[in-house]
């Protein structure tokens, strides 16, 4: 991928899968992304060129599809079908497409899966979250060619999750699809754009398939540990002046097959920031190391055709593998990676899981790691 020509760099070379990268108790490769595309399968649209509207500003009262609830200007969830559930394969990938509207500047978004008591009306403050999708928008000017990127996720294990009879029972199971942006840049820069607070488009699709499907699929527990939560070291950490944090987790039976799946990004744009800076990440588990990483590395070059708003990362030339290596926590139009912990079997009762970052500085007490992490298993 890193070998592209800039040039010839066309949106469909981008459709690249956020594989799910694999971690055995070891550790092992931190980033590990390619370039397959979707298996052939059926494809259920949950989210048809929805628009975002600015982050900061009253939540608008324009119209929204029918099923579709707008939670914020930021935010949207709908629920998902009987039919749509039960026509799922084993082998699911997410699609997710974003298109220009009124923001130039690249944004955090995701999508999640949000859990909500049976036939109870939808509230976001007491469902049970789960992020299984995070990406970085690139900076984009809508008046230019491409004004749309794609992100595409391997996610089988959350096609166990859809299927399970159990969670079916006990909970509706909405896609919660978010993106905060804000149009104030563009307001200024782009023509067409003064007056306006739309941001964003996005379409989501789950594209599914069947691959040697069992008889019987086993039953899941799942637990989340954490959603889109903000740790950092000065006012969410265990330890002031650290960045680390213990998070403590009930397994009411024993738990076979245990995996956590984590997703990290590191922000903060101030000089200085924790986005310009790579730092080691470790993961415990009941005290014991499971994994180190560090963040980025890649080389961003294959996304500059995307990023069609003039920007600060970019520059007017292409950057060298270790120029890119030397900074990028990520790169504007890329997918964060799903890690994937293998934790083997668990027994009941308490488990704490555990990230340290210990090089972390939050220069001028600003920036932040958003962290989203569950516990997935079989009975």
């Amino acid at each position: 991928m890193k070998k592209l020509v800039y040039a010839l760099l066309s949106v469909s070379a981008l459709l690249g899968a956020c594989k799910q990268t694999e971690i055995t108790p070891a550790g092992g490769k931190s980033d590990n992304q390619t370039n397959a595309i979707a298996a052939a399968g059926g494809t259920s649209r949950i989210f048809d060129q929805i628009l975002f509207y600015d982050g900061y500003a009253a939540t608008v009262s324009e119209p929204v599809p029918e099923g579709i609830t707008r939670v914020s200007n930021a935010k949207y969830v709908k629920k998902l079908s009987s039919a749509q559930l039960q026509g799922l394969g084993n082998v699911l990938q997410m699609k997710v497409t974003i298109k220009a509207a009124c923001d130039n500047y690249d944004r955090i978004a995701y999508v999640a899966l949000a859990m909500v008591k049976k036939d109870a009306a939808y509230n976001d403050a007491t469902a049970k979250h789960l992020e299984i999708g995070r990406f970085i928008t690139p900076f984009m000017n809508k008046n230019k060619q491409p004004d749309q990127v794609p992100y595409l996720f391997n996610i089988d294990n959350v096609a166990a999750i859809l299927k399970d009879p159990t969670l079916n029972a006990k909970y509706d199971i909405y896609l919660e699809f978010s993106i905060f942006g804000v149009p104030y840049a563009a307001n200024k820069e782009i023509a067409g754009c003064a007056g306006r607070n739309d941001t964003f488009f996005g379409t989501v699709d789950l594209i599914s398939s069947t691959s040697g499907t069992p008889a019987t699929n086993p039953a899941v527990i799942l637990e989340p540990l954490s959603f889109n939560q903000s740790i950092n070291n000065y006012d969410n950490t265990d330890v002031a002046g650290k960045t680390v944090k213990s998070i403590t987790v009930n397994l009411a039976t024993a738990v076979k097959s245990a995996k956590l799946y984590l997703i990290t990004s590191n922000h903060g744009a101030n000089a200085g920031g924790e986005e310009y800076n790579r730092r080691n990440h470790f993961i415990y588990f009941d005290n014991i190391q499971k994994l180190t990483y560090k963040p980025g590395g890649k080389s961003c070059e294959p996304y500059r055709a995307v990023n069609t708003q003039g920007n600060g990362i970019y520059g007017s030339k292409p950057q060298t593998d270790a120029q890119w290596a030397s900074f990028s926590n990520w790169c504007p139009g890329d997918a964060i990676p799903i890690r994937v912990i293998n934790l083997g079997n668990l027994t009941a009762g308490d488990h704490t899981f555990k990230i340290e970052v210990p090089d972390a500085v939050f220069k001028d007490k600003q920036g932040y790691i958003p962290l989203s992490v569950y516990l997935q298993g079989e009975k």
